[in-house]
């Protein structure tokens, strides 16, 4: 069972006139409160997180990646002790592409990014609907399209995201093009659909995307101080060490073997930072379970979304993949059996910075991190 949050008694008269105000909407309509409620939220039973980094590994169920025989010791043992496992946390769809993109916008599928855009589209919508869905098809979204990297910039937060091999800052293929990132090469194992925003023209026609949207290599560099640490940092292994690839089209083994590798190098480096040392959380999390046809399992009254789903997918979700928070605010080999995905994932991000809920991260009764996750002092 989730732990019970604690509230102070303004706090829960906040909470149950927002509650009053749910019972008539539906499961879709948005909840979106303001930043003053969020942070009456935060105030009362967030730690005080910071500082976030979220590093998405590849196409893996829950039971390969965090079972007995996982193939990443690493991960399911070695930082297994030092997290809490969130265990029935789940992605939202299949393929790749509408996964990465509901962590940082809150918008559900649609036939193209299911395909995981392999020509690099403008989004041509018809109109919204709740809980803010742009209907329509297509890979880039209008820059009316709000995302979380946008919320950060504009509360006077930062933001960045870090993708392997990328290379020059912002990069992506041009508007209408072939997206000649779908497959590895031995000098290039970057993927585009593997970094959210570029696809986004509120994020590619402004010059924060090259500013902030940046090639790994400078991650060292910027988590030497807090000051210039981000306070979200999107991590993106490339094809090989994300666990996609296997084998690599450089000869190493992939899967979750090389993905282990890149975490031992990685990890420790953003959990020795100061930022995350001072008042940091890790997520690492998978993308979807390893197959559109066999796992298309959901969580947290999940639905589709508005725009179609691709043929021959069953279900509306991404399967069970599993998660591991590690924070100066978790206690190590715990775990939360309270039912997540990746819109819980964005509305708790969103919560640790007080700032209203985007698309399908405002679901009634979708589940955010509390005290189940942030469980340092029980």
């Amino acid at each position: 069972m989730r732990a019970r949050r604690i509230v102070g008694t303004a706090a829960l008269a906040a909470v149950a006139l927002v509650s009053a105000a749910l019972v008539s909407v539906s499961l879709w309509q948005p909840v979106s409160p303001s930043p003053a409620v969020a942070a009456v939220a935060s105030a009362q039973y967030l730690p005080g997180v910071k500082h976030v980094f979220v590093i998405n590994l590849e196409n893996k169920g829950y039971d390969s990646a965090w079972g007995a025989d996982s193939a990443a010791p690493y991960l399911s043992k070695t930082l297994r002790a030092k997290g809490v496992l969130l265990n029935q946390y789940f992605g939202v769809a299949h393929n790749s592409l509408p996964n990465y993109i509901a962590q940082i916008s809150g918008q559900g599928p649609n036939a193209q990014t299911q395909a995981d855009c392999q020509t690099y589209s403008p989004f041509v919508g018809t109109g919204t609907v709740a809980p803010g869905q742009a209907v329509g098809d297509g890979c880039v979204y209008p820059s009316n399209v709000k995302t979380l990297a946008g919320q950060l910039s504009g509360s006077g937060r930062t933001w960045k995201g870090y993708s392997e091999d990328m290379g020059a800052a912002c990069r992506h293929p041009a508007l209408g093009a072939v997206d000649d990132t779908q497959k590895a090469r031995v000098s290039d194992q970057y993927a585009a659909r593997h970094n959210p925003f570029v696809y986004f023209a509120a994020i590619t026609s402004s010059p924060d995307c090259a500013k902030n949207d940046v090639d790994l290599a400078g991650l060292t560099s910027d988590l030497a101080s807090i000051a210039t640490t981000a306070n979200l940092s999107m991590i993106t292994p490339n094809l090989c060490h994300d666990g996609h690839d296997a084998p690599c089209v450089d000869g190493q083994p992939g899967g979750l073997a090389s993905a282990d590798g890149w975490l031992k190098r990685w990890v420790p480096t953003i959990t020795g930072s100061p930022a995350f040392r001072n008042d940091g959380m890790l997520v690492i999390t998978f993308d979807e379970s390893d197959s559109p046809q066999s796992d298309a399992t959901a969580c947290c009254g999940e639905g589709p979304g508005p725009n179609s789903l691709l043929p021959g997918i069953s279900g509306p979700g991404g399967g069970r993949v599993g998660a591991l928070v590690l924070s100066p605010f978790v206690k190590g080999g715990t775990w939360s059996t309270t039912p997540y995905n990746h819109y819980s994932l964005l509305a708790s991000i969103e919560d640790a910075f007080a700032l209203p809920y985007l698309g399908y991260a405002g679901s009634t009764g979708l589940n955010r991190f509390g005290l189940d996750v942030y469980n340092a002092s029980q």
